[in-house]
């Protein structure tokens, strides 16, 4: 199934895709939340579809919000495809690289994306990201991850690489923090029609022009392995987003301008759907 929230920024509404057809949750749940998570989200819906408590809705034109509201923590790994460390100027790494981003930073997967005052180098990312569903603490081996994942869905890592690199002080958040800096969605699909999160296709655009296209298959570390690693360093919590890494293909190579004001970025996951900005100028 794919959950998603419509309607106007903060007034979002849940909602739930299922095999071509759309119903509304607030029968069950307030929102798309750790909360909803928790509890166990998509038996709660399975539930009260059977019992024919979730009426269809029409969401045409509306819209499109992230698709989970309430999340704590942005967890992102870098560097976790060889070719795009190797278009970095880095070796790959020999343990995951973790840095976060502010929670601030969701928007919806079509909202624009504002470049900060002072910006030179802002730069696009597609990333599979992961939303975990049950806490996951010391697991004992990666094997275990895929019981504490809620679902898939698409982000863009949006990075300012002078505030990350120039004027980093010596860490990445600068440039990984500003508003609107991770667009989400359009859905969060749940493992069950997202089987194989180590064999899907990657690709993003700007103003239409491709800049990234390559598949999961070349990620240093796997989904499974990050949630393992991530839970011997961290607690993860229902909510909290993982962003895996994002392919070669980003203007950091040398290859491609920077964005500018007016430019549109698309990202695209097999399977996942598609979301598209426009970028703007600070005031």
């Amino acid at each position: 199934m794919k959950f998603f929230r419509y309607g106007d920024p903060g007034l979002e509404r849940p909602a739930v895709e299922i095999s071509d057809k759309v119903y509304d949750l607030r029968p069950i749940t307030e929102d798309i939340n750790p909360e909803f998570l928790r509890s166990g989200g998509a038996s709660l819906v399975s539930a009260a579809l059977d019992a024919g408590e979730l009426p269809p809705i029409s969401v045409d034109g509306l819209r499109l919000g992230p698709p989970i509201v309430g999340s704590q923590a942005i967890l992102c790994i870098g560097m976790n495809y060889a070719a795009h460390a190797a278009e970095s100027g880095a070796n790959p790494p020999e343990a995951p690289v973790l840095f976060l981003k502010h929670s601030g930073c969701i928007v919806g997967p079509n909202d624009n994306v504002v470049i900060p005052r002072g910006a030179k180098k802002t730069d696009w990312e597609v990333e599979l990201a992961v939303v975990i569903g049950k806490e996951a603490r010391y697991l004992s081996d990666p094997s275990k991850a895929k019981e504490h994942i809620a679902g898939y869905t698409i982000s863009n890592d949006v990075s300012e690489r002078a505030f990350q690199l120039e004027d980093s002080g010596g860490q990445w958040s600068k440039g990984k923090c500003a508003e609107t800096f991770n667009p989400l969605g359009p859905y969060l699909v749940t493992p069950d029609d997202f089987h194989d999160p180590q064999s899907v296709d990657l690709r993003s655009w700007v103003n239409g022009e491709v800049r990234q296209n390559s598949n999961t298959r070349d990620m240093i570390f796997s989904v499974d392995y990050i949630i393992w690693h991530l839970s011997q360093y961290l607690v993860l919590r229902p909510g909290d987003i993982v962003n895996t890494g994002t392919p070669q293909g980003v203007a950091l190579s040398g290859r491609f301008p920077y964005l500018q004001d007016g430019d549109v970025m698309t990202m695209e996951i097999t399977g996942l759907g598609q979301q598209k900005q426009s970028l703007v100028a600070a005031h």
